[in-house]
């Protein structure tokens, strides 16, 4: 399968089709993807934590992405050209955010792979280790 850049649809896709998974909205109609009734997806509304730092613009496209560690975390915003950031908010909470405007900045096989391991940081024991032996080698 070749690569392309990552699309906002392709996060609703790839989200939906995890196992168990369900589609709830936000008080404002925003998608958050939910297994056992924890998030690991979340598409934020506009908040005062992630703005623009020259017009103080609050970000209209934040999605919210679970990980399964601070290291996973940290591997992901360290760089300061990764699309991948957080803010003092979500200091200690095992997320990272990223702007739809950003995403084809990576692989859709990147982004797979960071929502499958969404997903597998938020299902129960039980979901996931039925999964990962029926998706790993």
């Amino acid at each position: 399968m070749r690569d392309r850049p990552a699309r906002v649809a392709d996060v609703h896709e790839i989200a939906a089709a995890m196992p168990h998974t369900v589609r709830v909205e936000g008080p404002k109609g925003n998608p958050i993807y939910q297994v056992g009734a924890k998030s690991f997806v979340f598409f934020r509304t506009p908040q005062p934590d992630a703005a623009d730092p020259d017009t103080g613009e609050r970000y209209p496209d934040v999605i919210m992405i679970w990980v399964e560690s601070e290291a996973d975390k940290l591997s992901l915003i360290q760089d300061p050209d990764s699309p991948f950031f957080t803010t003092d908010k979500f200091d200690g909470h095992l997320s990272v955010l990223v702007r739809a405007s950003r995403l084809g900045e990576i692989g859709r096989v990147e982004l797979t792979e960071l929502i499958q391991d969404a997903w597998l940081s938020r299902a129960s024991y039980r979901r996931a280790e039925r999964w990962l032996a029926e998706h790993r080698l």
